[in-house]
């Protein structure tokens, strides 16, 4: 899953795919390197981040959107705002990523009202404002499973079948770097919840932490090495930034299998 931020002040690469014209040209980039899926989203969630407006993140998501849908390929839209989300799968999008986990407003009516959207649910500790100046305390693991599974029931009491459903432990989202740790140590723990698994790993603090790097770009090597370690822990999707590097290390992994 090909990262696509058309947000301003993303940790990473904010800014860079303001214009319509600049975001298409990095999805076919990254679509050409390899990627599958691409994640389109218009507001960023690093910690501490403010909220977006509806009206700016709409006009952020779907100028590019109503492109992105003609490459003709799988497209998510990272948002929790349940208007955003309909306004999307009518354009046509295929997956809602919320790392709300559909608790907002009218989100999970609209994805239930929907006769084939796949959803990913995330966890997240607090909120982006506040979950990493008190994030989570103690073993996470086992908090998670059971948020992760008692959203994906919430789900399929409405009528939608596992088979659309996606989970994502929240890496970085009102959790310490051990607790981050602990969570791609004990992944496969997560498949028993039955759904595919998502791994967000890119370019975020915790690969920081542990090499020094302070730069999310200088964390490319250390975020192959962690997709990789998820992938071999049962991870379904991985998100990324760097694209090309990922796939290599994958193709890797496939020769050994």
């Amino acid at each position: 899953m090909g990262i696509v931020n058309l947000t301003p002040d993303s940790f990473s690469d904010g800014g860079q795919f303001g214009s319509v014209s600049a975001a298409l040209g990095h999805c076919e980039q990254l679509l050409q390197e390899g990627a599958d899926i691409l994640d389109i989203g218009g507001e960023s969630t690093r910690p501490g981040s403010p909220a977006v407006p509806l009206d700016e993140e709409l006009d952020r998501v779907l100028p590019v959107l109503r492109e992105a849908v003609k490459l003709g390929v799988p497209l998510s839209v990272d948002t929790y705002k349940p208007e955003v989300m309909q306004a999307a799968l009518d354009l046509g999008a295929d997956v809602i990523n919320d790392i709300w986990a559909l608790r907002r407003g009218q989100a999970l009516n609209v994805v239930a009202a929907h006769p084939r959207c796949g959803v990913c649910l995330m966890h997240m500790h607090r909120d982006p404002q506040t979950m990493q100046a008190a994030p989570m305390a103690g073993d996470v693991v086992g908090p998670v499973m059971d948020f992760l599974r008692q959203r994906g029931r919430a789900l399929q009491d409405r009528g939608v079948t596992a088979s659309r459903i996606t989970v994502d432990p929240g890496i970085g989202f009102g959790k310490t770097v051990d607790q981050n740790f602990s969570l791609l140590a004990r992944q496969r723990e997560l498949l028993g919840l039955g759904y595919p698994v998502l791994a967000g790993w890119s370019r975020k603090s915790s690969l920081g932490a542990v090499t020094g790097h302070e730069r999310p770009q200088d964390r490319v090597h250390a975020s192959v090495a962690a997709a990789l370690l998820a992938a071999e822990r049962g991870a379904a999707i991985l998100r990324v930034h760097d694209v090309r590097p990922t796939v290599d290390a994958l193709r890797v992994l496939q020769a050994i299998d």
